[in-house]
C-alpha cells in the first residue's frame, strides 16, 4: 500500500511538518482566524483610545480655559445649560 502513494506522501517529516501546519492553521485555540479577528479588534481599540485621548484634550482645554476667564464661563452656561440672571427672560429658537 505504501508503494502506490506518491514520494512526498511516504516522507515522514513532510507529512508530519504538513499536519502540524493544519493543526496550527484551524484546530489550535490561536489559530489564524482567531488571530486575524483579535489583531482587527486591536487596530479598532487603539483608533478608539486615541480618539478618546484626543476629545480629553479638548475638553481639558476648554476647561481650563472656562475656569481662568468668567465672562466665557457665562456664556458658556447661559448657552449650554440656559442659565439666566433672575431679571432677564430667554426665549430658544429653534431651525427646523
Amino acid at each position: 500500500m505504501l508503494k502506490r502513494l506518491p514520494p512526498a506522501f511516504r516522507n515522514f517529516y513532510l507529512v508530519t511538518g504538513f499536519c502540524f501546519f493544519v493543526w496550527l492553521l484551524f484546530l489550535d485555540s490561536n489559530d489564524l482566524i482567531s488571530r486575524v479577528k483579535m489583531t482587527n479588534k486591536i487596530n479598532t481599540l487603539s483608533n478608539e483610545k486615541e480618539f478618546y485621548q484626543e476629545k480629553i484634550q479638548e475638553v481639558e482645554k476648554d476647561r481650563k480655559e472656562l475656569m481662568t476667564n468668567k465672562e466665557l464661563l457665562e456664556k458658556f452656561a447661559r448657552e449650554k445649560y440656559l442659565m439666566k440672571k433672575e431679571s432677564e427672560d430667554i426665549f430658544i429658537v429653534q431651525e427646523e
